[in-house]
C-alpha cells in the first residue's frame, strides 16, 4: 500500500515525453479524488543540480538516511513532479522521516503559492 513519506521505484519519463530511467521517487502523496493518483518527486545521486531553498538533500549522516533505501546522499527534487496511478510505482525501498516530508511539502506550497 503506497503512503506519503515512501521511497518508491518509478520509471520517471524525461521532460520532453522521453522514456527515462528507473529512478527512486519520494511519494508526496495521494491527490484527491476517485482515482488512484499520486504525487511523486524525482530523487538523483546529482547533488550539483539542488536549488537551494527548494530541493532537500538527504546525506547518509542524516537520521533518516539508513532507511531510506537509498545506496548514496540523493537530492529529492521537489520540483521534478509526476502524478501517476499506484500501478505505476514499482515497490517501495525505504521511507523519509516525516519531518523531511513535510519540509518537502512546505517548500512545495510556499512556491506555490508565490507564483
Amino acid at each position: 500500500m503506497a503512503r506519503a513519506g515512501q521511497i518508491i521505484l518509478f520509471q520517471f519519463p524525461q521532460t520532453d515525453l522521453r522514456p527515462g530511467k528507473l529512478r527512486p521517487a519520494l511519494i508526496i502523496g495521494k491527490l484527491p479524488g476517485t482515482f488512484d493518483d499520486w504525487l511523486i518527486c524525482l530523487i538523483s545521486s546529482q547533488l550539483h543540480h539542488q536549488v537551494s531553498g527548494f530541493d532537500d538533500v538527504i546525506k547518509a549522516a542524516d537520521v533518516d538516511f539508513a532507511r531510506s533505501g537509498l545506496k548514496s546522499e540523493s537530492l529529492i527534487h521537489v520540483g521534478r513532479l509526476a502524478v501517476v496511478d499506484v500501478s505505476m510505482l514499482l515497490g517501495a525501498i525505504g521511507e523519509v522521516d516525516v519531518r523531511r516530508l513535510a519540509r518537502i511539502m512546505s517548500n512545495l506550497a510556499n512556491w506555490l503559492n508565490t507564483k
